[in-house]
């Protein structure tokens, strides 16, 4: 095991975009066996094989470079690693990187799932649609309304909030 993991270690060191597509592609492999396995059911004789190269394919030729590639531009952009130049990434990964990564991926799972081109855009626009009512519902304690709609009650409100 410790051969392997040094292993990994050089083949990061001297090909990250290699490394980065290799783990992401295993990642989506073993997601996707724990996801038929575990949360499906669907037993060792049920398990459906290409689905799982599918999820394979798509990590090791999409997410791992994309998302590898995404975070060396990140870190050009706002190098450093404080705290506040943490959240600053986070909300250019979050607010402007994760809604395209988000589109670009349902458009190649449904592709390769061999949905139409009208089929795949009004499943993106449903998903879509949803994660925007789920994050807009749970970034709270209180879900089910909208985070500026919500405070404790007895708390004080801040300059500028309407009474």
């Amino acid at each position: 095991m410790a051969a392997l993991w040094r292993g990994c270690g050089r083949l990061l060191a001297r090909r990250p975009w290699a490394a980065q597509a290799l783990t992401a592609g295993a990642l989506m492999g073993a997601g996707d066996v724990i996801a038929q396995q575990l949360v499906e059911r669907r037993g060792l004789h049920g398990h459906h094989g290409p689905r799982t190269l599918k999820m394979m394919t798509i990590g090791f030729c999409f997410v791992g470079p994309v998302v590898g590639g995404w975070y060396r531009i990140l870190d050009q952009l706002i190098p450093g690693t404080t705290k506040v130049v943490a959240v600053k990434k986070m909300v250019l990964d979050q607010g402007g990187f994760a809604p395209c990564f988000l589109g670009c991926f349902l458009a190649i799972t449904g592709a390769m799932n061999g949905l139409s081109a009208e089929e795949n855009w009004s499943k993106i626009q449903q998903t879509k649609r949803q994660q925007s009512i789920h994050h807009l519902c749970t970034r709270s304690p209180r879900p089910g309304l909208p985070a500026s709609a919500r405070r404790r009650p007895g708390s004080r409100l801040s300059h500028g909030q309407a009474r």
